[in-house]
């Protein structure tokens, strides 16, 4: 495998000035690396080894007992896995002042047992797959729509195989291990049904008669999913008014490498029928991150009941329509001209693989090249626009 050293959009250096962070993230995102780099003298407990899981859980106030004049950062990984060990957190961050990094890859148990979490005192970050902007020159969209942004998996030799590995260990290490599912047959039957409903509106009884499952926990599964951070419901933008919208979600894989994978889909070309959606996953990753990364609370899609449909709109203010086709057509602006009768939004924006135009017939539209937009919206400039009230 490759080894190569890509900066991250997150700065962590610069949250942490002020504040204690959690700092959440699938597996395999890059927590660990980005530790290491950027505080590699930090004193740091990693609850997946043995040795710091067994002492830390049988007592949590070894984290106070060793601590050094010199410890400002304390560490500590995938502290879900003893929720207790928050108590102690607090108490120091309350009488010592010490900062604390928090990882985990989990929040599940954390919000089924409503523990302390820390009354503020800490905030809450995360850590996405890879984006364009941080692969710079080693962004290729053909990788990204056949192996994902996951930084071990990106880079790797044997993507399939290390992707075999990775739902596996999913599976195992975040769904069996932490008894999350009475049935873990149920729950892989019912991953495998979830992935055929990635970046489609989600249809709960539908999925529950393909399954074989309840409906009831067919709704628990898919907020496993989302407390496990491998999905995310992306909710309908409902402000419309004269073309009534619909109330219904959409789901989205946090890396579209795992529907991919669990579907057994082969190479994906922008000759197959399943190119614009693994297209608009990956949008949608781009913008999930951005939104994150900068402070951004509100991403959505918009859905009319009449079925007009606009993929994403950020923040309140821009309106984006995604298609995977490197040539333009007019019939590609319906629903955002429909969008845009409204006249509540700020700006719209057609995203597609071919180069930026200009129609002098439609001034209100932006048709970009899908890499021009994603350069467009790090600048600092578009960044504080999409933040103005």
């Amino acid at each position: 495998m490759k080894r190569i050293n890509i900066e991250r959009n997150i700065d962590l250096a610069k949250l942490l000035k002020h504040k204690s962070y959690i700092l959440l993230g699938p597996r395999q995102t890059g927590k660990s690396w980005l530790i290491k780099n950027i505080f590699p003298i930090a004193k740091r407990y990693n609850l997946l080894l043995r040795e710091d899981y067994k002492k830390l859980s049988f007592d949590p106030s070894l984290i106070r007992k060793e601590l050094k004049p010199q410890d400002k950062l304390i560490i500590i990984d995938e502290f879900q896995k003893i929720p207790e060990l928050l108590d102690e957190v607090h108490y120091l961050i309350e009488e010592f002042g010490i900062k604390f990094l928090l990882t985990g890859s989990s929040a599940r148990k954390l919000k089924k047992q409503s523990l302390n979490l820390l009354g503020g005192r800490a905030l809450f970050a995360r850590l996405h797959p890879f984006t364009f902007s941080e692969l710079k020159q080693h962004f290729s969209l053909e990788k990204a729509l056949n192996h994902g942004l996951i930084p071990g998996i990106y880079f790797s030799d044997q993507p399939e195989l290390d992707l075999d590995g990775y739902i596996s260990t999913y599976i195992q290490q975040e769904i069996a291990s932490e008894g999350l599912v009475r049935s873990l047959p149920t729950f892989t039957r019912f991953l495998e049904i979830a992935a055929l409903s990635n970046a489609e509106l989600i249809n709960f009884t539908s999925i529950s008669s393909d399954a074989q499952i309840p409906r009831t926990t067919i709704h628990e599964y898919f907020k496993i999913l989302e407390d496990t951070l491998i999905g995310h419901m992306l909710q309908p933008w409902q402000k419309t008014i004269h073309r009534k919208p619909i109330a219904t979600p959409k789901f989205y894989f946090f890396d579209w490498s795992i529907p991919k994978h669990l579907q057994g889909l082969g190479k994906i070309t922008p000759k197959n029928e399943i190119y614009g959606k693994a297209f608009e996953t990956y949008i949608f990753h781009e913008l999930r991150t951005f939104c994150d990364y900068n402070g951004l609370k509100d991403l959505h899609y918009w859905r009319s009941k009449n079925h007009d449909e606009v993929d994403f709109i950020i923040n309140n203010k821009i309106a984006v329509e995604v298609k995977a086709s490197e040539n333009f057509k007019l019939d590609y602006l319906k629903s955002l001209k429909r969008l845009k009768d409204e006249c509540l939004l700020k700006e719209y924006y057609l995203i597609y693989l071919g180069p930026d135009l200009n129609l002098e017939a439609e001034p209100w539209l932006k048709i970009i090249n899908y890499k021009n937009f994603l350069n467009l919206i790090n600048q600092k400039k578009f960044i504080s626009f999409l933040k103005s009230v």
